[in-house]
């Protein structure tokens, strides 16, 4: 009796569970909805667009000159101003070489004269007399002519013992010193102009198709030409400075190993010496800015919208994704510019999606909102 007491409790415990669950009432159903993705578009807009093209070059001077002596002897005297980063004067004298061979030569080639001009003024005077032959006077006159042409050979190497450079600029390198002996055609060192500097700036092909660089038409005799206005930039002291340049001429060829065109841009006064501003110093590294073409009616997207190489995502009158390629003319860090391939007025995703297909349903973030 007591276990089928035991076993009658845990029967109505059982059937008790079963009825109470069958009497609550079943929970509200609702009806699933299958959302579209929600993506965010941009309108395309025509646009005018300047261009700028990117390059970047080395500093160089206009004009740099290896000093070399054109006659021998000791250096006498040498300016202070001749060590590197010496700052001189056009015409300014920066050495002077030992001139007494020189002044001797030079008396003596005037003492010479001296004596053919006496030598044919007698000549003449007999010549004419009818002592003298033709002959004779005509090697007095040839005498002559040959001590006049040694006191001018004696006269410009005395010159030549000064050191000069016709132009403003700075010593580069000093490679002798006072005392020193030098022979005709010795190095004595290396200066360049300050005027202005040149900086080559490498463009592509595709550069060339935004940039009006001058043709060799336009280059005027004195060598440059009105070409595109140009930023150049660099990294001095920690900060960033920039100078204003212009381009002047192209080297006219092709670089057969890159395939690159170089531009020549030019800066006036790069140290500063005449006007005001950070100096450029020679050999300084910089980037250049370079004014590019103007071009209408050309659409600009976010970089971001482009993937791949030239696909991007459309949506079309009903809100289906349409996937095609692209005309791309231009691109930067931050916008791509469209040439074809995309008009006016078309909607494009900017949204990132993990999974887009052609006719595709979506709904918009303009749309959604309203």
């Amino acid at each position: 009796m007591r276990i089928l007491t035991i076993i009658g409790i845990f029967v109505f415990a059982i059937a008790s569970v079963v009825v109470m669950s069958n009497m609550r009432p079943e929970p509200p159903k609702k009806e699933r909805v299958e959302l579209d993705p929600l993506v965010e578009v941009v309108v395309l807009e025509n646009m005018t667009a300047n261009f700028e093209v990117h390059s970047q070059g080395m500093v160089r001077p206009r004009t740099e000159t290896i000093l070399s002596s054109e006659v021998s002897g000791t250096i006498t005297s040498i300016s202070p101003k001749f060590v590197a980063g010496g700052v001189f004067e056009a015409n300014e004298v920066l050495m002077r070489i030992d001139p007494t061979n020189y002044k001797v030569a030079l008396e003596q080639a005037e003492a010479l004269v001296t004596q053919r001009e006496i030598e044919h003024d007698g000549a003449k005077k007999l010549q004419s007399q009818g002592y003298r032959a033709e002959s004779e006077y005509a090697s007095a006159v040839a005498a002559l002519a040959t001590a006049k042409a040694e006191r001018v050979r004696a006269r410009r190497n005395l010159e030549r013992t000064y050191i000069r450079v016709p132009y403003e600029g700075i010593v580069r390198a000093k490679e002798t010193d006072l005392g020193e002996f030098v022979n005709t055609g010795s190095r004595l060192g290396v200066v360049f102009a300050t005027d202005y500097a040149e900086i080559r700036l490498p463009l592509t092909d595709l550069d060339l198709a935004y940039v009006d660089l001058p043709d060799a038409s336009d280059v005027s005799p004195s060598g440059s030409a009105e070409g595109p206005v140009v930023t150049l930039s660099a990294i001095q002291k920690g900060r960033e400075v920039k100078w204003p340049a212009r381009i002047v001429r192209t080297e006219g060829v092709v670089d057969e190993k890159s395939r690159v065109t170089y531009a020549v841009a030019r800066v006036e006064d790069p140290y500063r010496l005449h006007s005001s501003g950070e100096p450029m110093p020679i050999g300084t590294f910089v980037s250049a800015t370079i004014q590019g073409a103007m071009v209408e009616n050309i659409i600009r997207v976010p970089r971001a919208v482009v993937r791949g190489t030239d696909e991007m995502i459309f949506v079309d009158a009903d809100n289906k994704l349409v996937i095609r390629n692209v005309e791309i003319a231009r691109s930067d860090s931050d916008y791509v510019y469209l040439s074809g391939g995309a008009e006016e007025g078309e909607r494009v995703v900017i949204t990132a999606l993990e999974s887009a297909v052609n006719g595709l349903q979506i709904r918009t973030l303009s749309e959604a909102g309203n």
